[in-house]
């Protein structure tokens, strides 16, 4: 006889295959029958976490004009840029529209429509606005700023700030500004800031440099010069009643000196100016010692340690005089001020 660890049984051979098999038989049936979980009841070590998504940084883009402003041609921007460049037509004496300026246009003060450079251009307007200006102590809108234009530069009356010119006049500046990051002021926009002088600018001085250089454009009155319809001004009045009253901004005369300095006499840039920084001063003082429109500016200012140094009207926080602070010497006032800033600061 065979011994029976020597015999083989006929199905030996297929044993380890069968149980292969039966295994894989009872895996399957087995997971028909599992329920499907959720990642919220898996243990916490089976749950793959995800990478927190990288924050982005959003680039800065140019401020464009709101689409509700414009219509599709640009009509409405277009309009507004006749505004800046014939306001008298509209709303001039004999305007058209209205009859709330005084003849002048705002072209007159931003010079090219308020494109050319360091000619008061309107470059930073749609970047910086809306902003705190110290002088109305609040934070105002290019709707507001306007209009202290007309109030102030044109001495007239605020313009509707639901009309059409108002939409077409803001619609055009954001157009100037469209390209400029928020919060960006580029180089060329608003006045040239002229160095301060060593002494206190001198009118008569600037009497004897108006008479050579700006007589052939604004007159020996200095009341400028109509346009041949009398809609309106050739060349603008520069003081007298019908010129900008005491409340504009070129009524400072470090604005005055600057604007004057990079744009006049007619033809000169700020490439290519034709007077001296003294000349600038001087005849800025001139124009600035001369009669003109008053207003009411007892609500500027209400923080008066805000004030410009040329603000030509008290109180002030400082001791120096009404006479200094519109004609200087400003370094004075400049170095006062500096000092109160490093007294206040603390201690480091």
């Amino acid at each position: 006889m065979r011994s029976t660890d020597t015999l083989t049984h006929p199905f030996q051979k297929l044993q380890p295959a069968l149980t292969l098999l039966l295994g894989l038989l009872i895996i399957t049936v087995t997971a028909s029958f599992v329920p499907v979980i959720g990642p919220a009841d898996r243990p916490p070590t089976l749950i793959q976490k995800k990478p927190a998504p990288q924050r982005t940084v959003r680039q800065k883009l140019p401020r464009q004009p709101p689409a509700k402003a414009i219509d599709t041609n640009g009509v409405l921007i277009m309009y507004g840029k006749d505004l800046i460049a014939h306001t008298a037509t509209y709303l001039g004496p004999k305007g058209k529209v209205a009859r709330l300026s005084n003849g002048m246009n705002c072209q007159n003060c931003h010079l090219d429509a308020g494109t050319k450079p360091w000619g008061n251009n309107y470059g930073a307007v749609a970047a910086t606005y809306p902003k705190f200006r110290e002088r109305s102590g609040t934070i105002e809108t290019i709707v507001k700023r306007v209009n202290d234009c007309i109030e102030r530069s044109l001495n007239g009356k605020t313009l509707d700030s639901n009309s059409r010119e108002m939409k077409a006049i803001v619609a055009y500046i954001l157009s100037v500004g469209s390209n400029v990051p928020r919060g960006e002021t580029p180089n060329g926009s608003g006045i040239w800031k002229l160095p301060y002088l060593d002494r206190a600018a001198d009118p008569g001085n600037g009497k004897l440099a108006y008479e050579q250089k700006c007589v052939s454009c604004h007159g020996t009155t200095g009341h400028g010069v109509a346009n041949t319809n009398r809609t309106g001004y050739t060349f603008p009045p520069l003081w007298g009643p019908h010129s900008y009253n005491q409340g504009a901004g070129l009524f400072r005369i470090s604005r005055l000196a600057g604007y004057v300095k990079t744009n006049m006499p007619l033809g000169a840039t700020w490439e290519k100016p034709t007077l001296t920084d003294e000349e600038a001063w001087d005849i800025a003082a001139y124009i600035e010692s001369m009669p003109r429109p008053a207003k009411d500016l007892s609500r500027d200012w209400p923080n008066i340690a805000g004030k410009p140094i040329d603000h030509p009207f008290g109180p002030y926080a400082d001791s120096f005089s009404e006479k200094q602070h519109k004609f200087g010497p400003f370094k004075p006032i400049k170095n006062w001020q500096d000092q109160q800033i490093q007294t206040r600061q603390p201690n480091r």
